[in-house]
């Protein structure tokens, strides 16, 4: 793990790979089209033609449709062709490359299985914590700029109260691990951000959620469904059969559901400390 990592100074938005794409996400894609495209060329002669070959049909559309080139300019040889894409696709900005990798999965002849190239990249956009998933074979975006801000919020709003920056924190480091990611403890740490506000709150180091929404309702700042609301998911999070202890025992756990509760976490932190920035003007 990297020192800014262990440190707590990444970025979230370095940690979940929105609007860039670091060396071994690019690396992992391309390592996924090797695998799953050239691996898989045949030569229809003796020489390794392109045009001629399985994968022509492909190199045709790629040249005309994506890079915009004349197809009578494509290589006579497949390494030669491959290695004009490698330079490219490794000269790509961050968005080209999923372009690319979008593109391939959208127009690979059937014999190559798109669906299993998806499912490939997926893996990869998971591991390396990417902000997209193929669905089908269109990339879509599974955190938005809204989630991303409402963590950064948390963690700059809760650096007031005694370990709710901290533990946010920890969540990320523990989110942010890209060769072991520990999605339980990012979970764990998550509602302890939650529980540490509460009790900050509330003044009472043993204090629940309840006690805490209960003084923001005595000051008249909080609604009493918008209570029952947060009441209910916290209850949720807490009991025997919730997240804390049902969901932490499940065998597998994802990034999805680790950053599903960071976000939530996070939004209940910023409305609770924005409630009590009001009390105080």
């Amino acid at each position: 793990m990297r020192f800014s990592q262990k440190k707590g100074l990444t970025s979230v938005r370095t940690v979940i790979q929105k609007d860039s794409i670091d060396d071994a996400l690019r690396n992992k894609l391309w390592n996924v089209v090797n695998i799953s495209v050239w691996d898989r060329y045949q030569s229809t002669g003796i020489r390794s033609y392109t045009r001629s070959s399985n994968i022509g049909p492909l190199f045709c559309i790629l040249w005309n449709d994506f890079f915009g080139q004349p197809i009578d300019t494509i290589p006579q040889y497949f390494n030669e062709a491959v290695s004009f894409v490698r330079k490219s696709y490794f000269n790509f900005q961050w968005f080209e490359v999923y372009d690319f990798i979008e593109f391939i999965a959208q127009n690979s002849p059937r014999f190559l299985d798109p669906n299993r190239f998806c499912t490939l990249c997926n893996s990869v956009l998971e591991e390396e914590k990417s902000a997209y998933r193929f669905l089908k074979s269109q990339l879509i975006e599974m955190t938005s700029d809204v989630e991303l801000e409402a963590v950064e919020a948390a963690i700059e709003t809760g650096a007031r109260f005694p370990g709710v920056e901290a533990h946010l924190r920890t969540a990320i480091k523990h989110l942010s691990d890209r060769k072991k990611p520990d999605f339980r403890n990012c979970i764990k740490e998550s509602i302890s951000a939650v529980e540490s506000l509460c009790k900050a709150v509330s003044g009472d180091p043993k204090a629940t959620l309840n006690k805490a929404l209960a003084v923001l309702e005595g000051k008249r700042k909080l609604h009493a469904r918008l209570k029952t609301s947060f009441s209910a998911l916290y209850e949720y999070s807490s009991d025997a059969d919730g997240i804390r202890h049902a969901m932490l025992e499940e065998p597998k756990l994802s990034f999805v559901d680790a950053k599903y509760m960071l976000v939530v976490c996070s939004g209940f932190i910023n409305y609770v400390t924005g409630k009590l920035s009001e009390t105080e003007v």
